[in-house]
């Protein structure tokens, strides 16, 4: 239900019968089933954490002058610049997964890069939902 009201006149896609019909599936399929959409969502929930993560360094990092703080932003340069596709949590395939287009972030940051924005450690700290 779309928690809206049915439109008077309006015929539904589906019939009568075709709204009652069991779905017939095992107890072990089910499982199966289940298991496999919650493992992808772990997965894909670490993917784009991961992401996260190397963002809030490149955001935090960008403009430092402290000597950990460039090697953390490099690392994380060189990962989100990188073309490479061979592993599996490579910057180029963690977006395709988590369905963001990896050009348009690159771009994003380069753009916020050079405006000298800067992230405050505050910044990062993410409200509860």
């Amino acid at each position: 239900m779309s928690g809206r009201p049915a439109m008077a006149g309006r015929p539904d896609s589906r019939s009568g019968y075709e709204l009652f019909q069991i779905d017939v599936l095992a107890s072990d399929q089910w499982r199966a089933q289940f298991r496999s959409i919650n493992d992808y969502g772990r997965e894909r929930r670490l993917m784009l954490a991961v992401l996260e993560d190397a963002i809030d360094c490149f955001q935090k990092y960008a403009h430092t002058n402290d000597r950990g703080g460039r090697q953390i932003f490099c690392e994380a340069y060189d990962w989100i610049m990188s073309p490479d596709k061979r592993w599996l949590f490579s910057f180029e395939n963690i977006c395709q997964i988590v369905e963001m287009d990896p050009d348009y972030i690159r771009e994003g940051l380069m753009r916020w890069r050079a405006s000298g924005n800067r992230v405050e450690e505050t910044d990062l700290v993410k409200e509860p939902e």
